[in-house]
């Protein structure tokens, strides 16, 4: 139900009302809305943590011991849950583990064969992760690099000519306003049927916007535990395909079954091998499994995830729309908002929100070339919400930015 003011005192429930227990470690008071940044942790994942470092603290796939046995089955399980949860098969589809999803991306596009394609493709409302080594990778190629426009739904426009051998790489969900890629299928399918491959940044749609991502025919899909309630890690979903074809020059152990002076032979039968050289973080592996099994059965408020999600998204969005002096960038609620005060400093804004137990974001969140060069804004303010979120947060956090504008003006 929408408050009758903004300013009146949300009463109708006390603040940890529709949080799970998993955040009870929050201190009375504490307000976070930075989720798109990384999510808060649940006790069960912090938990999987703490036992791998204190009772199984082995090296996996190098050692015969009882320890390293253990992690190595704990690893597959949770590379068998990643594939379960995007609907993919293990016959088409490995899944490497990595430092986040800007590696995952760089990973993969700096390593692709020369002559095979002819262009790379992505969006103005890129994240750096993809805006960046898109770049690089272009210049790398000696291919031509576009950068197209995303409508209001967050579809990429395109023409089918533009698809023609080309990489397209682009984000699922926007890390400014939450925008889908709504025209996924279509795309893929498309860029398929002109000889080109789609690499997908889903570091922001993990956590709360999978069913786009179902059952994807992309041939890579690149995203971030620690936005999807694990520890930090990045993961890499490729088809062997595209593995196999990729022109290594990031080498390590880990990969090779065997080393010579002058040459070397990479492990057979592994292709997710291919992205990962040196030793693995096997304790956030372990933990990405925990969280994804936490994400099957967690009910905030007694509600299905993306039911609580909704209802608060548009009860953010409410509240914010009620404050004189902003200006919001989104033009419908999603979990991720960004706005700004054309007469005040959204940094400012953010640490004064701070006192108040307040945690935003601020700045340009590694979105410069759409913000800053293309929209002209100055730094903004994002609020983005998790499974801990609350209504009441939301009630104390935009009643705080309200009397701070109210006070400024």
């Amino acid at each position: 139900m929408k408050r009758s003011t903004l300013f009146s005192r949300a009463v109708d429930a006390p603040p940890s009302a529709g949080r799970p227990d998993d955040f009870a470690y929050l201190e009375p008071g504490e307000i976070y809305l930075d989720a798109a940044c990384q999510s808060l942790r649940p006790q069960p994942v912090i938990d999987a943590l703490i036992d791998y470092y204190t009772t199984y603290n082995a090296c996996g796939g190098r050692v015969k011991y009882a320890w390293g046995q253990k992690v190595d089955a704990r690893v597959a399980d949770t590379r068998k849950a990643v594939l379960n949860l995007l609907g993919l098969s293990a016959k088409q589809y490995a899944v490497s583990f990595t430092l986040n999803t800007t590696y995952g991306l760089n990973l993969l596009l700096q390593q692709l064969p020369q002559g095979r394609f002819g262009r790379i493709v992505t969006s103005s409302i890129e994240h750096n992760s993809v805006f960046l080594p898109t770049i690089t990778a272009a210049r790398r190629l000696g291919v031509e690099r576009l950068v197209l426009v995303r409508a209001a739904d967050g579809a990429l426009l395109y023409d089918a000519g533009q698809l023609e051998r080309a990489v397209v790489v682009v984000n699922v969900a926007s890390n400014v306003d939450g925008r889908q890629l709504t025209n996924l299928a279509q795309l893929v399918s498309d860029t398929h049927a002109r000889g080109g491959i789609v690499i997908l940044d889903a570091a922001q749609a993990m956590g709360h916007s999978r069913a786009l991502l179902q059952k994807t025919d992309a041939d890579a899909v690149c995203f971030s535990a620690h936005k999807m309630y694990g520890a930090s890690l990045g993961v890499v979903v490729a088809r062997h395909e595209l593995l196999s074809s990729l022109d290594l020059g990031f080498v390590g152990g880990g990969m090779v079954q065997d080393v010579r002076e002058e040459d070397f032979d990479l492990v057979q039968g592994d292709p997710g091998a291919l992205l990962e050289p040196g030793l693995q973080a096997w304790g956030e592996i372990i933990a990405l499994g925990r969280a994804i099994d936490w994400l099957g059965t967690v009910r905030p408020g007694g509600q299905a995830p993306a039911r609580h999600l909704a209802g608060l998204s548009t009860r953010l969005f409410d509240g914010l729309a009620e404050i004189p002096g902003l200006s919001l960038l989104n033009h419908e609620p999603s979990p991720v908002i960004s706005l700004y005060a054309p007469r005040q400093d959204s940094h400012r804004l953010a640490v004064f929100l701070s006192h108040s137990k307040v945690s935003v974001r601020s700045g340009y969140f590694c979105a410069h070339h759409y913000l800053k060069q293309q929209l002209g804004l100055p730094p903004l303010l994002r609020f983005s919400l998790g499974l801990h979120s609350t209504a009441s947060d939301i009630d104390t956090a935009t009643q705080a930015l309200a009397r701070l504008m109210k006070g400024l003006s």
